[in-house]
């Protein structure tokens, strides 16, 4: 597997007590797709931090595996829909396609929340509550496998929050994530092993986070790992098309209907989500 700095890779193991980060590969005979905005719009939030740096990244498409473009907008707004703001709350756009904008964290821990993406005059909208994440208890060297000796084991503690049903994403770095939801550890601290599939150089400092997720963005995120291929970044273009929770709201008819009337179809790929990040780091040792 090819190390970089894509979004979300997700394996999907969360009955056994082992997870490996390799996947079979299916080729997919891929349509060109309709010209689509492709949006991430994650925002991890460090509660230990009083201002939170929103970052929103926005591409546009027109066929499946191309080069991705960055889209130019005419707006990006975020605005509480329990509270609102006295001013409109508007991103900047600090490079091609990427848009910026900071907010009290303790703001964007309360209420709900619009994301508003305006491009050429269509807005798509989507909406996010912020979800909270558990620390990490413990990370451990391990000196298992499970296909071959070269696989560098960590062992990842963590204790479920207690009394909800609670959905995770596991940020391993260089595009190795996990999606777990507390099914058979409910209420409990929960212990597995995590196998890259290379070793690693002694000395290697490598961070780990835990990510918040409610069931939406579980799901959401499952379908992309089921439906592309791997090293695939799914906040680009997907294998096959997954809606995320963005609609094109411009001809919506009322409150009541949260489909557009006569332009269903032309929505965004992407997901807007606020989710607490914990992270702990890890350095490698000779063993």
């Amino acid at each position: 597997m090819t190390r970089g700095s894509l979004y979300f890779i997700l394996l999907t193991f969360f009955t056994l007590p082992f997870m490996h980060s390799c996947e079979d590969v299916i080729e997919v005979d891929t349509p060109t797709g309709d010209r689509r905005l492709i949006i991430d719009a994650l925002i991890r939030i460090d509660t230990a931090s009083a201002i939170t740096e929103m970052r929103v990244v926005v591409g546009e498409t027109n066929g499946f595996f191309e080069t991705i473009p960055p889209a130019n907008l005419q707006q990006i707004t975020i605005s509480n829909l329990d509270n609102p703001l006295p001013d409109a709350v508007v991103f900047n756009e600090t490079e091609p396609g990427v848009y910026v904008k900071s907010l009290q964290t303790e703001l964007l821990m309360q209420d709900r929340w619009l994301l508003q993406i305006d491009f050429e005059d269509q807005f798509y909208l989507a909406e996010a509550s912020f979800v909270a994440a558990p620390q990490i208890d413990q990370l451990e060297q391990g000196d298992g496998f499970v296909f071959d000796d070269d696989d560098q084991e960590i062992e990842v503690t963590f204790t479920d929050i207690a009394g909800e049903d609670n959905f995770y994403i596991f940020d391993f770095g260089f595009g190795e994530f996990l999606a777990t939801e507390d099914t058979f550890y409910q209420d409990q601290q929960f212990v597995f092993s995590w196998f890259y599939d290379d070793p690693f150089e002694v000395g290697t400092e490598l961070p780990i986070s835990i990510l918040g997720a409610d069931q939406e963005f579980y799901n959401y995120m499952n379908q992309l790992i089921e439906q592309s291929e791997d090293d695939l970044n799914p906040f680009q273009t997907p294998t096959l098309t997954v809606r995320g929770n963005f609609i094109n709201a411009t001809d919506i008819d009322n409150d009541e209907t949260v489909d557009n009337v006569e332009n269903e179809q032309n929505f965004a790929l992407g997901y807007f989500a606020l989710v607490q990040q914990n992270t702990s780091t890890i350095v490698i040792e000779d063993l």
